[in-house]
């Protein structure tokens, strides 16, 4: 039977070691070895395996909504046709410069036809978007509620685009009529109503 006390543990005496113990050494050290080997290279290696999972993961994903529109295609096409001829209908229905002032004759027309009175009736100064200018027109009316809902009804029939904004609607005392207050808009396209540029003076040398 080996008894470990005889043995010298120096590593300079390792070759006297005796087989078993030889054996163990070098299974310990082979596993040291392979233990600083994967810390030292394998676990750089891993995360980097990690992220480029990652990625594959985000690209897959790119590439797949990327897909799922070029499948789509011809429809979004289909769609922007679409928007692009309800924007046009839209444009032609907006009133030239020229037919603006006809244009409040016929808002002020619909609410006499419909029986209000005009208490208020003032344009206020054209306010300039992207591609089309609004003009406001701030009114206060007087008239039965049904009368109310004729004039409403008949700005909406108007062949150019004509819309209400920040209605108030409250009883007149001691009658049964309403008085309303609201900011009419009409639009024209933002083209006519832009500034135009000032030109430049040479100057005389």
């Amino acid at each position: 039977m080996m008894n470990l006390s005889d043995i010298n543990w120096e590593l300079e005496a390792a070759g006297t070691w005796p087989t078993p113990i030889k054996i163990a050494a070098g299974a310990i050290v082979c596993v040291l070895v392979a233990a600083g080997w994967i810390y030292y290279d394998t676990t750089d290696q891993l995360t980097e395996l990690e992220k480029l999972e990652q990625q594959e993961q985000e690209l897959k994903k790119s590439f797949e909504t990327k897909q799922r529109k070029a499948i789509n295609l011809n429809d979004y096409r289909d769609q922007l046709k679409q928007i692009e001829s309800s924007l046009g209908d839209m444009i032609r229905q907006m009133p030239t410069k020229e037919e603006v002032a006809n244009l409040l004759v016929d808002i002020s027309q619909t609410g006499l036809a419909a029986g209000l009175e005009f208490k208020l009736f003032k344009p206020g100064a054209t306010i300039r978007k992207d591609f089309y200018s609004e003009l406001p027109i701030n009114i206060k009316v007087v008239g039965l509620y049904e009368e109310l809902g004729l004039f409403v009804s008949g700005l909406a029939a108007l062949p150019r685009i004509v819309t209400v904004h920040n209605v108030a609607i409250s009883p007149k005392k001691d009658s049964n009529l309403m008085e309303m207050t609201a900011i009419i808009k009409t639009y024209n396209e933002g083209g006519e109503g832009r500034p135009k540029k000032k030109s430049k003076k040479r100057r005389k040398r």
